[in-house]
């Protein structure tokens, strides 16, 4: 057996059971998509073409649904990336008690999205919630507001939550890319009489890029895939004012039960993501990131 094949052969196994966890799945997603496949009519399941797709596109909804992915997915990330640099340069420099506040700070990334979907419900739960009693001791409203019953409002809870939760995550990596630029570049541009400013973005930027790069491009998709916090929260409403592509897909598969037309919107989702990655790498330059 000729050497070039031999890591082929070590990688059989691993190969083997991805395509049967990952490939058979995503193939029958696929093909469910050209059928009329609904749970209420298991005796009726044929191809119907690009119906399904039709039915999306036709829909006067998705417009809208498309609006509330885009806002909630550039939101998410922008507020989580600025808020975790900040964080992450706070801790960059050693304090006392810089670890206790550390466990405390990157604790939102250790709950899972229900717990975190529970929390802010009952928090801006229009009668009983933390916040509007907040806000009303405070002066800052005369009477309740409905959070999750209004529109624009359901949707701003969850971008919040969202940014809540994914903190964490940009801090750690750009805390972690902080750490490994060496001290003596910072020293010989003090020298050289190089402000913070300029310091900031000639030296730290260049060299944590390639961690900006891969942290966003893996938020992004991440929280476009993101439903669980959409379900609890508000469940897509009020009037689905607040349901984005990938909770529209799980009402329509786990609530309509037409999985046909919920594996339509899984197929866009996989194109729109895989244009998104390619486009990403491309303008961002990944391939030369941390060159100076």
């Amino acid at each position: 057996m000729k050497k070039r094949y031999v890591p082929w052969l070590f990688l059989l196994p691993v190969l083997v059971v991805l395509l049967a966890m990952f490939g058979y799945p995503l193939l029958k997603s696929i093909v469910m998509s050209f059928q009329n496949y609904k749970l209420t009519a298991p005796d009726d399941i044929f191809f119907n073409g690009v119906e399904n797709f039709k039915k999306l596109f036709a829909n006067q909804e998705t417009s809208m649904i498309l609006r509330n992915s885009l806002a909630y997915v550039v939101i998410s990330v922008i507020g989580q990336l600025l808020l975790g640099m900040i964080l992450a340069l706070a801790l960059k420099k050693p304090f006392r008690g810089r670890g206790v506040y550390q466990s405390i700070v990157f604790l939102p990334w250790a709950f899972s999205g229900f717990v975190v979907g529970l929390i802010f419900r009952w928090s801006f739960n229009g009668e009983y919630g933390v916040v509007n009693d907040l806000l009303l001791k405070l002066g800052l409203i005369e009477e309740k507001i409905a959070w999750l019953g209004t529109p624009g409002l359901s949707l701003a809870v969850i971008i919040i939550a969202m940014i809540w939760i994914g903190i964490p995550f940009f801090a750690i990596m750009i805390l972690a890319a902080l750490q490994s630029i060496p001290a003596d570049v910072y020293e010989a541009a003090e020298v050289d009489g190089c402000g913070v400013m300029r310091q900031f973005f000639q030296i730290t930027l260049p060299y944590i890029k390639p961690t900006l790069v891969t942290t966003t491009l893996l938020r992004t998709i991440w929280i476009f895939n993101s439903f669980d916090l959409i379900v609890v929260v508000s469940g897509g409403g009020p009037a689905n004012t607040s349901q984005t592509l990938t909770s529209y897909m799980y009402s329509a598969a786990f609530g309509s039960y037409d999985l046909g037309f919920a594996a339509a919107i899984g197929v866009m989702l996989m194109i729109v993501l895989g244009v998104y990655a390619l486009l990403f790498l491309k303008i961002t330059r990944y391939d030369k990131a941390g060159d100076f």
